[in-house]
């Protein structure tokens, strides 16, 4: 896991990129509701 630099600012949003080591796998795609905020 790499050691990112972030600013730590209170109600602040962090955009990040998951994937699969399978990336033909549609597992992410098909669980999306499951990932998103309320």
């Amino acid at each position: 896991m790499s050691n990112y630099r972030r600013a730590r600012v209170p109600g602040a949003t962090y955009f990040f990129t998951v994937n699969l080591r399978d990336r033909t796998n549609d597992l992410l795609i098909r669980e999306i509701d499951l990932y998103r905020a309320p």
